[in-house]
């Protein structure tokens, strides 16, 4: 198969069935164990406020040995997707993965953004697995502005979606239920 030189271009990816059922189960299990805070919005001047822009509850997951196998998913999942597609200069990842929650009695949501923020390391590539059943809440759809047009992506449990971090994009409010997601960054040098 002859690669598609303008793979680079797109503006998200999906990787279907990253995460077997039983694996998004046990994320589930441990990022529900995590003290979850309302999350917050990062500034050029490196403050971080609550904002109605945003409504979740979100947790860091930290680096240790229960959660290596996820760590090493992750960094595979991102290295695959970023050879065969992006072809970003990459460094690692950017932060801590995420452990996010939406909840339909808050109206969760999260409008119109781009996921580069002012830090140290420049985030490149955005990552979102699809941790609830789709019949576990009404909306709260991650949407992708792509050109001329806004698309839903999948809503598949156990799905990867990946993006450039620069590419803008929602999660739709949440009409009921709950949706989970993990989210994570990569990051590199600056782009040139």
């Amino acid at each position: 198969m002859t690669p598609d030189p303008y793979s680079h271009l797109r503006p998200y990816v999906v990787w279907e069935n990253a995460f077997s059922a039983a694996e998004v189960d046990t994320i589930v299990a441990l990022g529900d164990r995590l003290r979850l805070e309302k999350a917050t919005i990062a500034y050029r001047t490196g403050e971080t406020t609550e904002n109605p822009t945003r409504i979740t509850r979100t947790a860091w997951v930290a680096q240790v040995a229960e959660t290596a196998w996820l760590y090493e998913r992750m960094e595979r999942i991102a290295r695959t997707i970023n050879n065969d597609v992006y072809r970003f200069d990459l460094t690692g990842f950017s932060d801590l993965l995420q452990y996010t929650v939406y909840h339909g009695d808050e109206g969760g949501h999260f409008d119109w953004h781009i996921d580069q923020i002012p830090q140290p390391a420049l985030r490149k590539l955005s990552f979102s697995v699809q941790l609830s059943d789709p019949s576990a809440y009404e909306g709260c759809d991650l949407e992708i502005h792509a050109g001329t047009r806004i698309e839903k992506v999948t809503r598949a449990k156990g799905a990867v979606v990946a993006f450039p971090a620069y590419v803008i994009h929602r999660v739709t409010p949440i009409r009921s239920g709950t949706r989970k997601a993990l989210v994570c960054w990569t990051a590199g040098p600056a782009f040139r």
